[in-house]
């Protein structure tokens, strides 16, 4: 199991938002469960977005008004008879605080006030609240979670991403019906953050290195590429002649057993092989192209850790241990780094 305190390390990377200013005291705090974590990112991230103002949008909104603005809806005024009362019943844009963003963090404030968080942080929520008079709740199960963000709204980005996790987390009991969260996330939503997470890490910790979550076209010798799936890499750092390609994994299970025998998963194993022997292709013969399994370690007492050379390339399979010190899993993903490129953090 993930200590809560690097779910916090590893969503602080995935989401620049947890490392400005307003959540240095989120980095500070011990946290039992991932709900009093997800309670202390939502009450600092929503205390920043307050000062900032509630985002707005526009609203459609149809009353019956004395002073006539919008659209005039003359069959609804007929059929309501407002002229009785010297009234128009008027279609109109509301410039609204009832936004959808504000509507999901409302209702994910309230789950936490009844999921049975610390007292102090509950006082915190419903402190906060108090500015989300003038917006709906909602139920959660409805929600789109498809966003598109830009300037206006590009704030609520990581309070979204934070506000699914919570909502996915959530499990109903069946005792007096109070809202429990689980002490940990599941292996789906681990094994994203677990990709996010590298990849920013690279991103933040070695500059001089181009990480991307790259893709990597099909090396055909025609131009015919229809019903081939799409190469997609989790993590590619590449610096001058030199490229790794990294696919992390996140399973229960990292080995498989045939015949009594524990191996590599075959599928995985395929899958790096085809990446590096195409972008090798792609790149030339004077580029040096790499692989690595990268796994999360899981309770299996067999942890692979092997290398092997593939005609002409090398592919590397190891695990990183998530249930240790932050500082030792950042000392080998620099490791990794050191040993391929011979670069330093900076």
């Amino acid at each position: 199991m993930i200590p809560v305190r690097n779910i916090y390390y590893m969503l602080s990377y995935a989401f620049r938002a947890l490392r400005e200013n307003g959540y240095k005291r989120v980095e500070t705090e011990s946290f039992e469960n991932t709900a009093e974590l997800f309670a202390a990112i939502l009450i600092s991230g929503i205390t920043l977005q307050v000062k900032r103002g509630l985002g707005r949008e526009y609203i459609e909104a149809t009353e019956s008004l004395s002073s006539p603005k919008g659209k005039l809806a003359i069959a609804e005024s007929l059929k309501r008879q407002t002229h009785l009362k010297k009234q128009l019943v008027c279609t109109y844009d509301d410039f609204s605080v009832n936004a959808r963003l504000n509507q999901i963090l409302k209702s994910s404030a309230l789950l936490l006030l009844r999921s049975g968080i610390s007292k102090p942080r509950r006082k915190s929520l419903r402190r906060l609240l108090a500015y989300f008079g003038d917006v709906d709740e909602i139920d959660l199960r409805t929600v789109d979670w498809n966003f598109r963000y830009h300037r206006n709204n590009k704030s609520y980005q990581m309070l979204m991403a934070i506000c699914f996790l919570l909502y996915q987390g959530l499990l109903q009991t069946q005792s007096d019906s109070r809202t429990k969260l689980m002490d940990f996330l599941d292996d789906q939503h681990l094994s994203r953050l677990y990709e996010k997470f590298l990849l920013a890490y690279y991103r933040r910790e070695f500059p001089q290195l181009s990480a991307r979550a790259a893709q990597i076209p099909w090396q055909l010798d025609g131009d015919r590429d229809a019903l081939l799936p799409v190469m997609q890499t989790d993590v590619t750092l590449s610096h001058r002649d030199k490229t790794l390609i990294i696919d992390a994994k996140y399973y229960s299970r990292a080995l498989q057993s045939q015949y009594d025998k524990n191996t590599l998963r075959s599928g995985h194993l395929y899958q790096i092989f085809t990446y590096v022997k195409n972008a090798a292709a792609m790149k030339g013969q004077t580029h040096e192209v790499s692989g690595m399994l990268l796994y999360a370690k899981t309770d299996e007492s067999l942890a692979p850790d092997q290398t092997y050379s593939m005609t002409g390339n090398t592919i590397r399979v190891e695990t990183l241990d998530l249930n240790q010190d932050f500082s030792k899993i950042a000392a080998q993903l620099n490791r990794i780094v050191e040993e391929h490129f011979n670069l330093r953090r900076t």
